[in-house]
Order: C-alpha cells, then sequence, then structure tokens
C-alpha cells in the first residue's frame, strides 16, 4: 500500500496557527485509517517539545514514541497551506506533511521529502499544486541516488 495517497492530500487548507495546521495532517491520517485518534494528540505533544520545522516552507510533525501503539499502518498526510502559517517566529509553513510510521517503513519517502526541501522549484510547485494526485506522485518518486 502506498504511503501517500490523494485522499491524504488537502489542498487549499487555512489554518489558523501551527496547532490547527497539525490538527489538519493529523485528521487526515485519522479518516483513511492510518492511525487512532489519539495520536494527534501525541503529534501536538512532540511539537511542544521539538519543532518538527524541517526549513524550505515545511514542516513533518508527528507523534512521540508514546503513541506508537496508535499507528495502524505506515502513511503520511499532506496538508497545502497557500498563505502559510507561523511555524517558528519568522518562520512559515506552507507544507505540512504529517508522519505515522511503524519501524522504518517511511525512510525511503522522507529522503524524498529531504530533496523537496532541497529544491525552491520543487516545494514551490508543491504548495501552488492543484491537483492532489500532483503531489502524491512526487512525494512517492523514489530518490534519485
Amino acid at each position: 500500500m502506498a504511503l501517500l495517497t490523494p485522499d491524504l492530500v488537502q489542498l487549499g487548507a487555512v489554518a489558523h496557527d501551527k496547532a490547527d495546521a497539525i490538527r489538519l495532517a493529523g485528521e487526515l491520517l485519522v479518516r483513511a485509517g492510518v492511525v487512532e485518534a489519539g495520536y494527534v494528540n501525541g503529534m501536538q505533544a512532540r511539537e511542544r517539545t521539538m519543532s518538527t520545522y524541517l526549513g524550505s516552507g515545511v514542516a513533518i510533525p508527528h507523534g512521540t514514541f508514546d503513541e506508537l501503539g496508535l499507528v495502524k499502518r505506515t502513511g503520511i498526510s499532506v496538508v497545502q497551506i497557500p498563505r502559510g502559517i507561523e511555524w517558528e517566529p519568522g518562520e512559515k509553513a506552507y507544507l505540512v506533511v504529517g508522519i505515522a510510521a511503524i519501524g522504518d517503513e517511511h525512510v525511503e519517502l522522507l529522503a524524498r521529502l529531504a530533496q523537496v526541501v532541497e529544491d525552491e522549484a520543487l516545494t514551490r510547485s508543491l504548495v501552488e499544486a492543484s491537483d492532489p494526485v500532483m503531489v502524491v506522485e512526487c512525494l512517492n518518486r523514489a530518490p534519485a541516488e
């Protein structure tokens, strides 16, 4: 099963603050059956102890070790926030990538995400995407060697 599918992508979202953006990413994971509802609280808790902002407008909220039992399968969600949301002082996140993982099944996708963050044009194309399939195809593509 793919880690990212179109039902796990929300385009054109509006979030009131960082906590709201994390909630949106977590709710996509819950609705898709990736995690149980309590996992979203763990995503919020993780953010309070350590920022998940990667840079270049991308954040990767995820749960803490305590919530691993709430993960039903590995998956990610993507929330596109075109206007951005302040994640850290002076830093806005435009793509919020929720992560729920069992073992290391998500490592290849994280490698791809790291490439996206380094490629400003590619990041911009994801922020401006109007089709969830484009986001899925981009992030499911294997990372370049």
